[in-house]
């Protein structure tokens, strides 16, 4: 029984935990996207040390089409481009202790299923650099952005499903506003 307690213990606070350690890294979102789709993404920056992160720098993987950038209030961009194409942002600014901050950004996913990972340097005041470069499970892992196609009648099922839950709550709705509109008409007796 004992061991069984610790078991669970250990498990409880690695779920207490792995929330906060996953919130410290540079991570670009969506986690999941389709084949050759116009995707919004977000680099979303958190910082973790006390003293305001100034700078953060992505690379941009060979496969990846950047087409436009959001602009961020407070911050300043710069992009550079090789024979056309865009193979680096750096944005520059000021993100606050225990704060965070999303980057967003417009790109083409390649044609094939893959995966994308995206490099990210992140400058704190007084120089520290942290490079977001490293294998998954390391202390500095890039981001992953999986690249495959959805299930159509999955993604499509839920969709449809959604869609007909709404109609049916807006039916019963109208419904209901011309029952309680017939009830509050006065009656007029002949």
């Amino acid at each position: 029984m004992r061991g069984g307690l610790r078991g669970w213990t250990a498990l409880a606070l690695a779920a207490v935990l792995a929330p906060s350690a996953l919130l410290a890294h540079a991570v670009v979102y969506p986690s999941r996207s389709q084949p050759g789709a116009y995707e919004t993404y977000v680099l979303r920056v958190p910082n973790e040390r006390p003293v305001p992160t100034r700078r953060v720098e992505l690379t941009f993987p060979a496969e990846v089409t950047v087409v436009s950038f959001a602009d961020v209030p407070g911050w300043s961009l710069e992009v550079v481009r090789e024979g056309g194409r865009v193979t680096r942002a750096a944005w520059t600014g000021t993100i606050g202790v225990e704060r965070f901050v999303d980057l967003p950004f417009i790109a083409v996913n390649p044609e094939g299923e893959g995966r994308i990972v995206w490099n990210a340097v992140q400058t704190y005041e007084g120089g520290e650099r942290v490079a977001w470069t490293g294998p998954e499970g390391s202390e500095e892992p890039a981001s992953v952005t999986e690249i495959r196609e959805e299930e159509a009648e999955g993604a499509g099922g839920l969709a449809l499903g959604l869609a007909a839950a709404a109609l049916a709550l807006s039916l019963i709705s109208v419904g209901l506003v011309l029952r309680r509109s017939r009830e509050a008409e006065p009656r007029t007796s002949r």
